[in-house]
């Protein structure tokens, strides 16, 4: 029998009130641990680090604050901070599995991008990072670009951390079909949070979108993303919310991708495709479109439950290798194997953000924990422990070079 693992969830939460806890770090015992971990001796602490701030940096190296407004929680939608509350619950006890991280899941009732960017500024003393999480397109784009200056790493792991493991899946699946990167053709379906971020990242583009040096990176060979209303390209008309027009952020996805300027649905931008990467809705992909692809396509549906196209079906009509976000398929491309060792290496380095180098040692090094991969194994699994290590001292070294 199928487990229901909604139902099992919410009888978690009933039993267990939460998924967290406060657990000491030191024993208070007697006078003297008393005394030590707080009054008289924290005065101490205290003068030391108002006089030098620097310090700080060590007493929270190891705090990372967890925040939503709850405007794009998991495929649900804009559900709020309450219903984001349990997600963030489960990611703060993620990094602590992971990655040892102390995680604090915190949601805020407004989603103003200003508000929250003020917000997270006033409580960025408290913390060694920011992770930012399920905030919907474009104001996570926004909201991290304005955080960029605050003195620790700030990480959208919806944008970032879906673009590394995406990348790392790109590179092994372009081995085992025995296509070189720099000649696929790959459609990406949705340009949310990370369908912008896996883009740029394929196209070894920074933020900004200017090219990263091809010593570093190797873009794929182009990019075809696609939003509600189709092919996204160059002077592409429309306006207002019914019409065709682009935001400032797919105006720049437009100023590097869809090279011939495709026009249509997904239905007209993948054939001939050596790959899609689905970032959308479910069933948008269907047999006859896998069918129009390049020989040995490759697919990575990754909605959320439903991926765009069941695997099953995906591999009758043609595909070579099929990925989603879940776990009851192989292939799973999970988050969790990406922003526990980013940040884990970037807390351990110091580093004041988390820069575009850092994310391509962090997919490398992820992609070559699989030494020979197959048709059903580009990744490694997501409970592997290692993983985090791995990516964690391949952020490091590229922090401190």
């Amino acid at each position: 029998m199928k487990k229901d693992f909604g139902k099992l969830a919410i009888e978690q939460a009933k039993k267990k009130k939460g998924k967290l806890e406060i657990a000491a770090k030191v024993k208070v015992e007697n006078r003297d641990d008393l005394s030590i971990a707080y009054t008289p001796g924290v005065a101490a602490v205290s003068r030391l680090l108002a006089e030098k701030p620097e310090l700080a940096s060590t007493i929270k190296s190891n705090a990372v604050a967890v925040v939503s407004d709850g405007s794009a929680v998991l495929g649900l939608g804009n559900i709020g901070p309450l219903g984001a509350l349990p997600v963030m619950e489960g990611k703060a006890v993620l990094f602590k599995e992971f990655a040892g991280i102390d995680a604090y899941p915190i949601v805020l009732d407004t989603q103003d991008p200003d508000e929250v960017i003020k917000i997270v500024k006033n409580i960025a003393p408290g913390f060694g990072g920011i992770n930012l999480e399920d905030i919907a397109a474009p104001n996570c784009f926004y909201v991290e670009d304005r955080l960029q200056d605050i003195g620790i790493p700030v990480f959208h792991d919806d944008q970032h951390g879906t673009a590394v493991v995406v990348m790392a899946a790109v590179i092994n699946a372009a081995k085992v079909v025995n296509k070189p990167l720099g000649k696929l053709r790959i459609v990406v379906s949705g340009a949310g949070a990370a369908g912008n971020a896996l883009t740029h990242l394929l196209a070894c583009r920074d933020r900004s979108g200017y090219q990263i040096s091809k010593r570093l990176c190797v873009p794929v060979g182009d990019i075809t993303v696609l939003d509600s209303k189709g092919a996204i390209y160059e002077g592409r008309e429309g306006q207002g919310e019914r019409g065709k027009g682009l935001d400032l952020y797919k105006k720049e996805l437009a100023r590097f991708t869809n090279k011939k300027k495709i026009a249509g649905g997904l239905k007209e931008a993948i054939q001939g495709a050596d790959v899609f990467i689905g970032v959308s809705k479910a069933n948008l992909l269907t047999s006859e479109m896998v069918k129009s692809m390049n020989q040995r396509p490759v697919i990575f549906a990754m909605a959320n439950p439903v991926p765009e196209i069941d695997p099953e079906i995906a591999k009758k009509a043609g595909a070579a290798v099929v990925g989603t976000g879940r776990s009851d398929f192989p292939n799973q491309i999970n988050n969790v194997l990406a922003f526990p060792g980013i940040f884990r290496g970037a807390l351990d380095s110091g580093a004041k953000t988390v820069t575009t180098g850092m994310k391509l040692a962090a997919a490398l090094a992820l992609a070559g924990m699989v030494k020979r991969p197959t048709t059903e194994n580009i990744l490694p699994s997501a409970l592997d422990k290692k993983v985090a290590r791995t990516i964690a001292a391949a952020v490091e070294i590229e922090a401190g070079g």
